[in-house]
């Protein structure tokens, strides 16, 4: 009695049931999902398709690449953009005015053309014979360079009167001076280059190069003006002993 019982609560009642309709409502289920889809995907291209509210049925066969047409880009012209023209106001035509007789150009003048111009050619000053000198007598500059074939000779170097109270401080120093050599050899202007430190040093040789002589510097076989460079020294030999 026993073994009956227990064989009716552990019997696996109903399984035999479930077995045979699993297989229905399976393929019951699975045809509803595929139908829904099928629903989604046909609401989905009929969408796509309309052009101004009418459905394509027909459809478009491509059968080759011409009939793909131009790409978007290409096919669909940009929109011009209107630039606004700026307001200028058009010249004013000028209106001829009566002047007196005296600014008016001779009848008889004839100006020389382009071609008449570049025919006119200037005077050869090398040539012989013609007599034409060329003597510009303007001083050059200190920075200015001047072209010589024999540079200047000191001839004569005057000697500056050593200032007073820097021989009794006994300060001594270099000047260097800037010296325009005239062609006479003449001094005739003078810088400071490179001062001593000492400004009676710098005076007293700016005074005593004035009466320095030299040799002209020689261009072409004529003396010309020539900036050179001139050191004066202050040394206190009764310093040294």
């Amino acid at each position: 009695m026993a073994n009956r019982f227990d064989s009716v609560i552990y019997s696996p009642y109903g399984a035999y049931e479930l077995k045979s309709k699993y297989q229905k409502y399976f393929m019951m289920s699975t045809g509803i999902v595929t139908g829904f889809f099928l629903l989604i995907t046909g609401v989905y291209l009929i969408i796509a398709n309309l052009d101004d509210g009418a459905i394509d049925l027909t459809g478009r066969v491509i059968k080759t690449v011409a009939d793909l047409g131009p790409p978007p880009s290409v096919a669909h012209t940009p929109p011009q953009v209107q630039i606004q023209k700026p307001d200028i106001a058009l010249p004013k035509i000028g209106i001829p005015k009566p002047v007196a007789d005296e600014e008016l150009l001779d009848e008889d003048v004839v100006l020389a053309t382009k071609d008449e111009l570049a025919e006119i050619v200037a005077p050869d000053i090398t040539a012989e014979g013609e007599g034409i000198v060329i003597d510009i007598d303007d001083d050059p500059l200190p920075g200015d360079f001047i072209p010589v074939e024999i540079q200047p000779e000191l001839i004569h170097k005057e000697k500056p009167a050593y200032p007073r109270l820097a021989r009794q401080a006994q300060l001594e120093g270099t000047v260097h001076l800037r010296v325009l050599v005239k062609k006479d050899g003449s001094v005739g202007d003078a810088i400071i280059q490179k001062t001593s430190g000492i400004t009676s040093l710098d005076d007293a040789a700016l005074r005593a190069v004035y009466g320095c002589k030299f040799k002209p510097a020689i261009q072409n076989g004529r003396p010309v003006k020539v900036w050179v460079s001139f050191p004066y020294e202050f040394i206190l030999y009764d310093k040294r002993k």
